[in-house]
């Protein structure tokens, strides 16, 4: 499949109760609009071709006639259509009555799973009438007009394009037993569990059906595509709502709300390559996989149609991509959410700071003061850390280190933070400093070249190294994962501490962190520190090495120099999570970015623009690895790290040339 997706749906037709010829054209209407829509796998509820409800209607001869009629007539009816589709009816067999999934393709019934686990409890007695399948085998079974049709539990459905792409299926009640036909078939190598349900709604139900099958996508890393009975089954003992979901390794990824009536199809776009990148690099889970490996199973072969996906696939609706990319994978899109995550990181972090203050009996810490998201942060998480560990914040030194590119404006807000936070400010200017080491080594000052600006950013790290050792202290890092990621930070300079605070959190989550504690601020009625914070998140990102321009304003924007960090963070999300090759990160940003304006500019994003700085990305990535190959210590406390003790072990020569020749491609 083009990009590793695959075009999964989910399905609550109309239904009449026992009336298998209505049903059979509802179902049948569905499965033409899924053609329409380029679906691929489509998954009915339990029971659908008769209704769930029957009763003892499952009992008489003309009503189970009738079921299978009616998966005839689905066959023949779908021959020229390229929709997998698994439709419920109950099936008779060797004097015992069958709650079955029947798999339908190209016109041919190609498998029928029955259902392991029957109910008979509170409101269900389901073995009145149907019988668990117990067997771990699987049958060659003849049903009506169709022969040699394997039957059971233990079957797989692959792609014979992808075989990654491998189907299986349960039924209602199996995902709610303790072992789950679901985990067996995952480490079997299912990817895609299709599950037909009738379950039906009380109070309540429905938040927990939706932690159920997220969590069983989760924990078995697969997609679970779960299709729920609706409203007109009968309501003679019941009521049934329709609830259905599409989930993803424990992420919902589309969903039909209790009782929704606009739309009878959920659609998603289960991106079977993240899948399994994720089950290679979770090795516990083939671990698993060897110990539950069962030969019992069985694998049939479909070719299912390829996807028809474009960079300019948001522009045709049939094209479109459903699935959410977000802008800022490393930040929660929802207020609340957000929050909650911020407040979890901050705590983290300052937990991991006030262990190592702890473990080394310190009572005070350094920390460089620019004025930047970053140092504040750092700043903020510190003062944390301090009130933890029982220690007065008047212990904190923030150094501010005016030179040749400092601004009034960040001098301005690096005095006032320091204060508003209780920590002690000192000023130490380091111009003469630094052109007496430009005179010792020979270089022009008025050369603005990477000396120029690497012999500022390293005496301030002798400055603060040299004051922490005089004060018996600990220097804090305020570098983030974006700089170490594109190596934005000056080797033995600013790259340097003795514990980095930032160094798990990207550029995009800093700001969310700094916006954090302003509304702190401003809840505790600390209105002098939230209107610092404020300013500070409205300061251009800098590292002000170059001098202001003619109105004193900053002049070196790092966002002009390497590319906006919203991309850069993007790719290196995606990159590091997943593994994912240039072209398909291409292909995402474009669908998560193209024509919007890069933030906090009037830069609209073009394929142009996204490539330029995806090149650049990669060079920089491979370039800048020996940076992170000697990074100090700091805690994971987010989705990815860079440490070369944690997440990321990479040669410091490594070359890039397979990845830039393929991002030059896109």
């Amino acid at each position: 499949m083009k990009y590793g997706y695959l075009r999964c749906a989910c399905a609550v037709p109309e239904l009449k109760v026992a009336d298998t010829e209505f049903n059979t054209q509802k179902i049948l209407e569905i499965i033409e609009e899924a053609q329409n829509k380029n679906i691929r796998v489509l998954v009915f509820p339990e029971l659908s071709v008769t209704g769930y409800t029957c009763g003892d209607l499952f009992l008489q001869t003309k009503l189970l006639e009738s079921a299978l009629n009616s998966i005839e007539k689905i066959c023949d009816a779908t021959r020229e259509t390229d929709v997998l589709c698994a439709v419920g009816f109950p099936m008779r067999k060797d004097g015992a009555l069958y709650n079955c999934a029947a798999f339908i393709y190209q016109g041919s019934l190609i498998a029928v799973i029955p259902k392991s686990y029957i109910p008979n409890y509170g409101e269900f007695y389901e073995k009145r009438w149907f019988t668990a399948y117990e067997s771990e085998s699987v049958e060659y079974i003849d049903i009506g007009s169709f022969e040699s049709i394997p039957f059971g539990t233990s079957i797989l459905i692959q792609d014979e394009n992808d075989s990654r792409i491998k189907i299986a299926a349960e039924i209602c009640e199996d995902v709610w037993v303790p072992l789950s036909p679901s985990t067996k078939h995952a480490l079997n190598g299912a990817t895609v569990i299709a599950n037909l349900s009738a379950g039906n709604e009380v109070a309540m139900k429905a938040e927990y059906r939706r932690s159920l099958i997220s969590m069983q996508s989760a924990k078995n890393i697969c997609a679970y595509l779960y299709a729920n009975a609706g409203h007109d089954e009968s309501t003679t003992d019941m009521i049934f709502s329709g609830h259905s979901m599409i989930a993803s390794n424990g992420s919902i990824s589309a969903e039909r709300a209790p009782f929704e009536n606009d739309s009878t199809l959920i659609i998603s776009d289960i991106d079977i390559e993240k899948l399994d990148n994720e089950r290679c690099r979770t090795v516990t889970f083939a671990d698993a996989a060897r110990k539950e490996k069962s030969s019992s199973y069985v694998t049939l072969f479909v070719s299912l149609e390829d996807n028809t996906f474009s960079s300019d696939s948001s522009r045709v609706e049939n094209d479109r991509l459903h699935a959410v990319i977000p802008r800022h994978p490393f930040v929660p899109e929802n207020q609340a959410e957000r929050k909650i995550r911020s407040r979890s990181i901050i705590e983290l972090q300052a937990e991991g700071l006030a262990k190592r203050l702890r473990h080394i009996n310190a009572k005070s810490a350094v920390i460089g003061l620019s004025g930047g998201l970053d140092s504040t942060l750092a700043l903020l998480v510190t003062a944390r850390a301090f009130d933890k560990c029982g220690i007065e914040r008047k212990n904190i030194t923030c150094i501010t280190m005016p030179c040749f590119g400092t601004t009034d404006r960040t001098y301005k807000n690096a005095c006032t933070l320091a204060e508003k936070t209780g920590a002690e400010l000192k000023e130490i200017d380091i111009k003469d400093s630094v052109l007496l080491h430009f005179d010792q080594i020979g270089q022009d000052k008025n050369k603005h070249d990477v000396t120029y600006e690497n012999g500022q950013a390293r005496m301030r790290t002798l400055i603060l190294m040299n004051y922490a050792n005089k004060t018996n202290g600990i220097v804090i890092g305020t570098g983030d994962l974006s700089e170490l990621a594109l190596g934005w930070c000056t080797y033995n300079g600013d790259h340097m501490s003795m514990y980095g605070v930032n160094s798990s959190i990207p550029k995009t989550l800093v700001r969310y962190l700094v916006s954090w504690f302003a509304e702190e601020a401003e809840e505790k009625h600390q209105q002098d520190l939230h209107d610092v914070l404020a300013d500070i998140l409205d300061t251009p990102v800098s590292p002000e090495l170059i001098p202001p321009d003619a109105d004193g304003k900053i002049s070196q924007k790092t966002e002009e120099l390497v590319g906006p960090y919203e991309l850069h963070d993007f790719f290196l999300y995606h990159v590091l999570r997943y593994g994912f090759n240039p072209k398909k990160i291409f292909f995402l940003a474009c669908q998560s970015l193209l024509g919007k304006k890069a933030e906090g500019t009037d830069i609209v994003y073009t394929k142009e623009i996204i490539k330029k700085w995806l090149v650049n990305f990669y060079r920089r990535f491979f370039s800048q690895q020996f940076k992170r190959s000697c990074m100090p210590d700091g805690a994971k406390v987010g989705t990815v790290n860079l440490s070369p003790r944690g997440d990321w072990r990479m040669p410091s020569d490594a070359m890039a040339t397979i990845w830039l020749k393929e991002a030059e491609e896109c």
